[in-house]
């Protein structure tokens, strides 16, 4: 049976491993038509749910004139190009909601060395 289910499983893609906290910029495939192009949604890591093909994790960034987006990624997702983890942070928890209610200074996280 596990050898079914690894079966199923998509390859590995070989994208870094993502914690939460890590600031990321997702490199993303958009199609417009006929034409596709590559759109980098950068931002910070607040949530990483499920395993194996379910995986996904939730980037939150503040757009222009302050307001907060986020974005539920698919890890296994053909759509995405590449992950580039450009930093680390020192996080206690898995889920990092409190996040949405920082503003400016308050919203860093603390560097962690790796």
């Amino acid at each position: 049976m596990t050898d079914l289910v690894k079966a199923l499983e998509a390859e590995d893609r070989g994208f870094p491993e993502l914690f939460p906290g890590d600031t990321v910029r997702v490199h993303l495939r958009i199609v417009e038509g006929d034409r596709e192009r590559v759109q980098v949604f950068p931002g910070t890591i607040i949530r990483l749910r499920g395993g194996g093909n379910d995986k996904n994790f939730t980037v939150r960034r503040i757009a222009s004139h302050g307001v907060g987006v986020e974005r539920t990624f698919l890890l296994r997702s053909p759509r995405i190009e590449k992950i580039e983890v450009l930093r680390h942070a020192k996080v206690r928890r898995a889920q990092l909601y409190y996040m949405r209610e920082r503003r400016g200074k308050a919203a860093r996280l603390k560097e962690r060395r790796m």
